[in-house]
């Protein structure tokens, strides 16, 4: 069976994460042990043990996402067979590299803690502020985004996750005001979302120097099969077109609706494999394509059966 690759991004961390794996599996307890020596910190630590508000930290957060990710992988690479492609959203783009084998997961893991540092000081120097709309085509929060962005201040469309569910993103007032114009618009939820700035959205241009500047001290191949980017919704198939699109991605809007129907299309037979923390991106492939074939690979029992 042709599998295509998904990985979480930052939400699905949780206290107590990848645990189990790496009492289960040695070769996950040696790709988290590599990645605390690799950034100079026990992150495992704060991974299975909290506390919560260290976790939640962005710096954090986003790699011991990676971590869980690249543990699973590091125990079922060999055994997922033919890969069509791979998506990760947001942060998770980084996860599907590694899979790819274009970056290994200690430079990965490198990468992301200095994208959360740099996106932190970013919502420090400029506060902003994200929100849900649930229930509103994807289509109309961009539109109600657009509208009220002429009345001064930013806000976008910064996740557009599935059919009826977009995040918007940008200075606290606007975002506000556009959540009130799309309850007003049809909206059947509009859920603040606790974050420490304004992701995917204009306000987190004075990150992307710095990240620019990491990415182009890592090494990085060409992956092994295609990576659908978030900014571009279209397969990277080079390590140069990657770092560019890894820039941009601190900028542009997630277009999640649009790189699984890429996936679809690149292998329309194919199982969706979530690999990581949580079933979100199950839950989100199920909003946007027919009866998908799915499997979650994020817990021990999960990559126990899956080996069996």
């Amino acid at each position: 069976m042709v599998n295509v690759l998904l990985f979480p991004g930052q939400g699905a961390q949780k206290v107590g994460m990848g645990k189990d794996l790496a009492t289960a599996f040695p070769a996950a307890r040696e790709t988290f042990a590599a990645i605390d020596d690799a950034l100079g910190v026990l992150l495992s630590r704060t991974m299975w043990e909290g506390p919560e508000e260290a976790l939640l930290a962005t710096h954090n957060s986003q790699p011991a996402i990676l971590a869980h990710s690249a543990a699973v992988l590091a125990v079922v690479g060999e055994r997922l067979g033919p890969v069509a492609g791979a998506a990760g959203h947001s942060l998770g783009e980084y996860s599907a590299y590694v899979a790819a084998g274009a970056l290994t997961a200690v430079d990965a893991a490198a990468l992301v803690r200095r994208r959360g540092e740099l996106m932190q000081q970013a919502g420090l120097a400029r506060p902003g502020a994200m929100a849900a709309v649930l229930g509103l085509p994807s289509h109309d929060v961009e539109r109600v985004c657009g509208e009220v962005g002429l009345g001064g201040g930013t806000v976008v469309a910064a996740n557009l996750n599935a059919p009826d569910q977009t995040v918007i993103s940008g200075d606290p007032e606007p975002v506000q005001r556009a959540g009130e114009a799309c309850k007003a618009a049809g909206a059947k939820r509009v859920l603040p979302l606790k974050v420490s700035g304004a992701f995917h959205s204009p306000l987190m241009a004075p990150a992307a120097a710095g990240l620019h500047d990491a990415l182009m001290h890592v090494k990085m191949t060409e992956p092994a099969f295609p990576v659908v980017a978030n900014a571009s919704a279209a397969p990277v198939t080079t390590a140069a077109e990657a770092k560019r699109l890894l820039v941009d991605q601190l900028t542009a809007p997630v277009r999640w609706i649009e790189s699984v129907q890429r996936l679809a299309a690149l292998a329309p037979e194919a199982r969706y494999i979530e690999i990581g923390p949580g079933t979100v991106l199950g839950g989100l492939l199920k909003r946007i394509l027919p009866a998908p074939a799915y499997l979650s690979l994020g817990t021990a029992a999960e990559v126990e059966t899956f080996l069996a």
